[in-house]
């Protein structure tokens, strides 16, 4: 996000949205992820509800039971959600008992807090058990997965979506667009469309000229 205020601040000229470097992958496959970046997902370290996550391809999103046990879920559900927030140390867990979706969580949790529950230690916390006694069923928590990938490589599970993509096969990769605007949020493209671009190499460069998809580091 630090990135992204960087780039709000420059307006890159007199364009409307570039090329960041994240794209969809040909061969479909979805990996999970935590929405607060910096906390790796460990597939080893997780605590399904047997039988789950149940595999269909729509079913990106978590859903945390008040027994602390996980489901996945379509995102676009609108339903209660968990909260972090690093800054208070008397109340870290909130759980705002508003419906919204997963995506409309998260902005709400970025915003007023931290951003959503997020990885074992949270979840293992026993101030969370605290707040999970008063809890409705279930509620949003901060894990999702999707088949974007960062060009560099990396996991860095940071997302800024204007909307969530689709996250289905399709015949040709797309690349993620960031919109140069008060919000800078993310849009999908065909990668062979010609955009200003933004390359990294410790700091942002701006403007860069067009071009089609390159490998761009993120």
């Amino acid at each position: 996000m630090t990135d992204m205020k960087r780039l709000l601040s420059t307006r890159a000229g007199d364009k409307s949205e570039a090329w960041i470097g994240l794209y969809d992958q040909t061969d479909g496959i979805r990996t999970w992820y935590w929405s607060l970046p910096g906390v790796e997902f460990n597939e080893r370290e997780t605590n399904w509800r047997p039988g789950e996550p149940s595999g269909y391809k729509t079913e990106n999103c978590g859903l945390l039971l008040s027994n602390l046990i996980w489901l996945d879920v379509y995102c676009r559900f609108k339903l209660p959600f968990l909260c972090y927030d690093e800054t208070n140390r008397t109340q870290k867990y909130r759980l705002i008992r508003e419906g919204k979706t997963w995506q409309e969580a998260q902005s709400y949790c970025r915003e007023k807090h931290t951003d959503l529950i997020s990885g074992m230690k949270q979840l293992q916390d026993g101030e969370l058990e605290e707040v999970m006694k008063s809890a409705d069923n279930y509620s949003f928590f901060g894990l999702f997965r999707d088949t974007w990938r960062w060009s560099d490589g990396s996991s860095f599970s940071f997302r800024h979506w204007e909307t969530l993509p689709n996250n289905e096969r399709t015949n040709s990769v797309r690349c993620a667009v960031a919109g140069i605007d008060k919000e800078g949020r993310w849009k999908t493209d065909s990668c062979n469309q010609r955009k200003p671009f933004i390359c990294y190499d410790g700091n942002l460069c701006l403007p860069c000229e067009s071009s089609g998809r390159a490998n761009l580091p993120s």
